[in-house]
């Protein structure tokens, strides 16, 4: 590289450089110092965020289902007893607790979501036999109904299961593959 190459490199290094340099410097004269910000300690103690999600709250009708889905796999897993207090709602998670009132006769019963339904369309929940006969609506298979919940954060048990290693046998060993030997 000849001697004027060499330099125009330098001045133009050095040329790029030196507008980053200077605002560096102009930045501290003209800058101002801002207190930092104050302090502020609690008056009061806030009340905790519930560990539920928001309330939910439906009115509709609905119907309930029984002895022909007796021991059936639901969509939470579980089986099906039409004995027990559940419901089929289609879109409150699985697992979610549930409150249902007769409007009608204004008895409530306590359900736990587990499979996925109705079927019917226009009806908001189907309940298991059981439920359906604590609040009133079993002879008539029909009611309209209030539907309260706070649907869970966490999972269900089936989506919370942990999947364990597979203790699957390698595919090949050390013995199992061909020795070369020397010729």
């Amino acid at each position: 590289m000849t001697y004027v190459r060499q330099l125009l490199v330098v001045c133009g290094i050095g040329g790029a450089l030196l507008p980053l340099l200077l605002s560096g410097c102009t930045r501290l004269i003209g800058r101002k110092e801002t207190p930092p910000p104050p302090v502020v300690t609690p008056q009061a103690k806030e009340a905790a965020p519930k560990p539920e999600g928001p309330q939910v709250e439906q009115v509709g009708e609905a119907s309930w289902y029984g002895p022909a889905h007796q021991g059936e796999e639901t969509a939470s897993g579980d089986t099906f007893d039409q004995d027990k207090l559940t419901a089929a709602h289609p879109t409150l998670p699985l697992g979610t607790k549930a409150v249902v009132t007769n409007l009608e006769t204004g008895k409530s019963v306590a359900v736990t979501i587990n499979d996925r339904g109705p079927s019917v369309k226009g009806r908001k929940i189907d309940l298991s036999r059981a439920a359906a006969q604590k609040i009133g609506m079993a002879k008539q298979g029909v009611a309209q109904v209030k539907i309260e919940a706070r649907p869970r954060r966490k999972p269900t048990k089936k989506v919370a299961r942990r999947r364990t290693k597979s203790r699957a046998t390698p595919l090949a060993t050390r013995t199992d593959l061909p020795t070369l030997s020397p010729q």
